[in-house]
């Protein structure tokens, strides 16, 4: 079995997850935040819909430096409607190119820096599992603490939430 046989599947369930708790953000709490050293509902949101991006930066490049990024990130997305959007296209892209790498390219070394600073360096398919998949589920979860706290219903992930049996 390849990786990327192993990778899909846990790919097709974590973005429907995803996709579940970004549908439940609330466009009429853009600003709020728990703490005033957290980010807003609205950067949380946006960031977490942008991970698949990340994604196909890990699969698709050798290396990427946060400080002299290598491709033009996109503007936020203006609209829910607009993030969820976006978010379903960087899922298809995302999938179709973990979907054709092979086991050489996922044992390939990738590296994330911040400039000099390096931050990673690995094999491909574990900057998948640690910088896409535990990245996104963190922020995701986050997420799942901003609806609480604003009283919107929070979704079943892992199991049951307080709001779904």
């Amino acid at each position: 079995m390849s990786l990327h046989d192993v990778l899909l599947p846990e790919f097709d369930a974590e973005m429907k997850k995803t996709r579940v708790t970004l549908e439940r953000v609330p466009e009429d709490k853009p600003e709020f935040k728990p703490h005033e050293k957290s980010t807003t509902m609205r950067k949380l949101a946006n960031h977490t819909g942008e991970m698949p991006m990340f994604l196909s930066l890990i699969l698709t490049t050798p290396e990427f430096d946060l400080a002299k990024p290598s491709v033009e990130l996109p503007k936020p997305p203006g609209t829910f409607e607009e993030r969820l959007e976006r978010f379903d296209a960087m899922v298809a892209e995302a999938r179709a190119q973990l979907a054709a790498a092979d086991d050489e390219a996922l044992y390939e070394s990738w590296k994330l820096s911040m400039g000099d600073h390096v931050i990673f360096s690995g094999p491909r398919y574990h900057a998948v599992r640690s910088l896409f998949f535990n990245h996104m589920i963190h922020h995701r979860a986050q997420l799942g603490v901003y609806l609480r706290m604003t009283g919107c219903p929070v979704p079943s992930i892992y199991g049951p939430s307080a709001d779904e049996s």
